[in-house]
């Protein structure tokens, strides 16, 4: 019954032993069950994302890769990703669990366990290689969001260039406060259109980005 499961992850398994463990629920009586795969599985599966965002998005700021991993490995996501391989299906259930009713949560732990009993009868690079492959269609859509991503100085440069503009200078105006607590005041001017906009922040690098983010707003308008 489980060929169809194996199919659809892409990897059969030389420890077949792993896969029912994978699959068996806690309420399964005399049993051992999956709660130990489901933690294992949770990290390698946080790693892997992590690891395809990384690369995937140069430049996202932390923030922007946390809240697209969250995206992908919450609870609801994953209970998808479990419903899609039918885990419902397969799983090992003790008497009173309905299977036709299961909760997210129940789909989460089956799926993260999943993932650790292929890390263990794979390795962390066959692990990576499958989840890469259930998470296709998610990473595709995300593909659709990365210009939300750029921070407020590409963005600005593109604009500039896609209307022919030159690009905008950057200028600290002052440095304010103690050598440990400095504020940084930033001018953003486009000078072939005459307009400026000043940004502060606790480095140089964030006070341009503050002032770029104003001068986008104004171009918008």
């Amino acid at each position: 019954m489980t060929d169809l499961l194996t199919q659809s992850l892409g990897h059969v398994f030389g420890r077949p032993e792993l896969l029912e463990l994978a699959l068996t629920h806690r309420s399964v009586m005399g049993k051992d069950h999956n709660e130990r795969l489901e933690f294992l599985g949770d990290s390698v599966l946080s790693c892997v994302i992590s690891d395809l965002l990384y690369q995937r998005y140069p430049q996202a700021t932390e923030g922007d890769l946390s809240r697209l991993r969250a995206s992908l490995v919450n609870r609801v996501a994953l209970a998808k990703l479990g419903r899609r391989l039918k885990l419902d299906s397969y799983l090992y259930l003790g008497n009173g669990e309905d299977r036709h009713a299961l909760s997210d949560a129940v789909l989460e732990d089956a799926f993260e366990a999943l993932l650790g009993a292929v890390f263990l009868d794979g390795g962390f690079h066959v692990c990576g290689k499958v989840i890469q492959h259930l998470y296709q269609s998610e990473l595709a859509e995300l593909v659709l969001q990365q210009s939300s991503l750029k921070d407020a100085k590409t963005q600005l440069q593109e604009v500039l260039q896609g209307r022919n503009q030159p690009l905008p200078v950057y200028t600290i105006e002052a440095i304010e406060g103690k050598a440990h607590q400095q504020t940084f005041i930033c001018q953003c001017c486009v000078e072939s259109l005459a307009i400026s906009e000043r940004g502060e922040g606790g480095s140089r690098k964030k006070a341009e980005q503050e002032a770029a983010k104003k001068m986008l707003g104004r171009l918008s308008r």
